[in-house]
């Protein structure tokens, strides 16, 4: 004889929540209005406004004021070699700072995720230069830093034989990429700290039992751990480090030649040297799509290492 099975008993569905009129939706939106109105003004409103320049043809010392030229100023933009080459410089300088400032905050945060005395001093130091201004940081670096004459530099490396070298003059390049670094490697070192102390301890400890050596544990546990750390930090420094501009501006003036100018400097120049209003609109409004580009996949990254902090 088959013995029927009795289904448990449904718990009773309880009341559903009731739908929020207009009114309530409007009240808790309110709040956010002036905000909101204030963001539309101070960066929707201009960027408008240098959409409509993008299309016409204005130089501040010709008199006439503007005229429509359709997609002349874009067709500019592609073809001039300056805005091509500043895209270029700009790419490689991002390229090698973050890479110097993932290598060089990992190591740190390696070695200032270990007790030692003194340990809060020596982070408190580390983190400094992330807090000075970039202007003023860059004032500090092309005086007293590397000045030819009574810089500190020169004066450190005067026994092996350096005296009076014009660092910004004959090494731009690398000199204002060791400047980003500088001041961007501190928060890349906070990063990777972050995930280092948010390891599991008894992982560590399980991997010493069996044996494996401390190389092997940081290769095949703590990297992987990292990795969405480490994502999130290379994405940070690309946003932060390709709109650079205090130092170029302050250090190297774009030169020598244009050996540092880079797209950001290169609007700058465009606006106030050549007085194209409607060519350094179409180089802006390039600037923002290509920005727009990275700052998506900057978004896609970040709901990946969201997804990865649920996950564990």
């Amino acid at each position: 004889m088959a013995v029927l099975e009795q289904a448990p008993p449904t718990a009773p569905a309880g009341p559903r929540p009731r739908a929020m009129s207009a009114r309530e939706k409007w009240s808790r939106r309110l709040p956010l209005l002036p905000a909101l109105l204030y963001t539309i003004i101070v960066t929707q409103v201009p960027f408008l406004v240098m959409i409509w320049y993008s299309f016409q043809s204005y130089y501040w010392n010709e008199p006439g004021g503007s005229w429509f030229n359709g997609v002349s100023n874009y067709a500019h933009v592609f073809t001039d070699p300056d805005f091509l080459n500043a895209i270029v410089r700009t790419v490689t300088m991002t390229v090698i700072a973050v890479l110097l400032t993932v290598i060089i905050g990992t190591a740190l945060a390696v070695l200032l995720d270990r007790k030692f005395p003194g340990r809060g001093v020596v982070r408190t130091l580390i983190i400094t230069p992330f807090l000075v201004m970039p202007a003023a940081a860059a004032l500090i670096w092309q005086g007293p830093m590397l000045d030819p004459n009574f810089g500190l530099l020169n004066y450190l490396l005067a026994p092996f034989g350096v005296n009076h070298e014009a660092w910004l003059s004959n090494h731009a390049y690398g000199t204002v990429i060791v400047v980003m670094v500088w001041q961007w490697m501190p928060f890349m070192m906070l990063i990777v700290l972050a995930g280092l102390q948010s390891q599991p301890g008894d992982v560590l400890e399980a991997a010493k039992v069996d044996g494996a050596s401390a190389w092997s544990t940081f290769r095949e546990l703590t990297v992987p751990h990292l990795r969405p750390y480490l994502e999130l930090g290379i994405l940070l420094g690309t946003i932060y480090l390709v709109t650079t501009f205090d130092q170029i501006r302050l250090m190297t003036q774009g030169g020598p030649g244009t050996q540092t100018t880079t797209l950001p400097y290169y609007l700058y120049e465009k606006v106030n040297y050549a007085f194209d209003i409607g060519g350094s609109a179409a180089a802006g409004v390039v600037t923002v799509v290509l920005t727009i580009i990275v700052a998506s996949f900057a978004l896609r990254m970040f709901a990946r290492v969201f997804q990865f902090e649920e996950a564990r």
